[in-house]
């Protein structure tokens, strides 16, 4: 690691194959958790480029246990975290609502890290088994059309480069390339991050790594999902281009409001939110939900607008259809649990 440390610590960026190379190398045994833990805060400290975050991408995707694409057109829309806002888990929420508009969603996710609730924590809650092979994750995608894909079963080979991380206690470029790392190969992407200035970095990543189409955001409050309370900066990525986009809930019809009312707590709380939501319940959390929905199926490309997107989302939700997604991934995670 010792040249590609001295390159970063100079302030001279890695190329795409030079950062594939010490990637590798942080994998192995004779690597200190020195070395890893200065890597990633000389990155963090130089500023990561697009090469650099897709090569980290590609090496932690190639130790992975992949997924094949069974169905065309998966997504995801997993955000970053990081962004403080403790809201409820609205992404996990709007993937149910994705699902039920008839779109397959590879749910990529982990326990909290930075927040209250993970994820994986409100899943659970709900009744979600975690224990799944990659096996079952494949068969549970391709017959429910929603899988929740648990980070730490994907990917065994991170669990020493993230007790490092932890023990940093800084961000590093692990708090922006989790969503990046879905062993489904995806061909479209909603992702959200808490860092506004890495829109477009993020694009042209998720542009790299072969996504027709995408959505990267960063709401107002500088949250990792979509808000009501103002300003939405979007990079829109379609076929290679890349359009900037600021939408405001007027834009789409929806009123204005204050991230202090989505804010969540624990699992159990988390988990009653998307119940709610999920039964036709009326008010700013659905209206969360409805927006990202939205803008995730626009991203998906069966919208040919967020306003469309938002329609959908909504016959998602009264029909009956986006809950129905989630207790079939319960009865059907906890059926393939018993059968291990």
């Amino acid at each position: 690691m010792k040249a590609y440390l001295e390159k970063i610590t100079k302030k001279q960026d890695l190329t795409m194959l030079e950062m594939e190379e010490a990637a590798r190398k942080m994998f192995l045994e004779m690597t200190s958790d020195i070395e890893i833990g200065a890597f990633l805060t000389g990155l963090r400290v130089k500023g990561e480029t697009v090469d650099e975050i897709t090569g980290m991408v590609h090496v932690i995707r190639e130790k992975s246990f992949t997924l094949p694409e069974m169905i065309p057109d998966i997504i995801d829309n997993c955000g970053t975290g990081g962004d403080g806002s403790k809201s409820f888990n609205i992404s996990t929420t709007a993937a149910f609502v994705l699902a039920g508009a008839g779109i397959a969603v590879a749910k990529h996710g982990n326990r909290s890290i930075s927040s209250k609730t993970g994820s994986a924590d409100v899943l659970e809650e709900l009744g979600v088994s975690l224990e799944m092979t990659v096996e079952q994750m494949q068969y549970i995608l391709k017959e429910n059309g929603i899988a929740f894909l648990f980070a730490p079963y994907v990917h065994p080979a991170l669990k020493r480069v993230m007790q490092v991380r932890k023990a940093l206690k800084i961000p590093t470029l692990f708090n922006l390339i989790g969503p990046l790392t879905n062993p489904v190969p995806l061909t479209t992407q909603l992702l959200g991050i808490y860092r506004r200035d890495m829109l477009d970095h993020m694009a042209q990543v998720l542009n790299q790594l072969g996504r027709k189409r995408a959505v990267v955001l960063n709401g107002a409050g500088y949250m990792d999902e979509a808000s009501l309370a103002g300003e939405n900066h979007l990079v829109i990525l379609e076929n290679g281009e890349r359009r900037h986009v600021i939408l405001r809930p007027a834009d789409v019809g929806m009123s204005e409001y204050s991230n202090d009312l989505i804010v969540g707590g624990d699992a159990r709380k988390n988990a009653e939110i998307l119940h709610d939501v999920l039964d036709g319940k009326t008010g700013v959390h659905r209206d969360t939900v409805l927006l990202n929905a939205g803008i995730g199926i626009y991203a998906h490309g069966k919208a040919n607008s967020i306003n469309e997107g938002i329609e959908l989302a909504k016959v998602s939700i009264d029909s009956g259809k986006a809950k129905q997604k989630l207790e079939h991934l319960i009865a059907y995670s906890n059926q393939l649990a018993r059968e291990k």
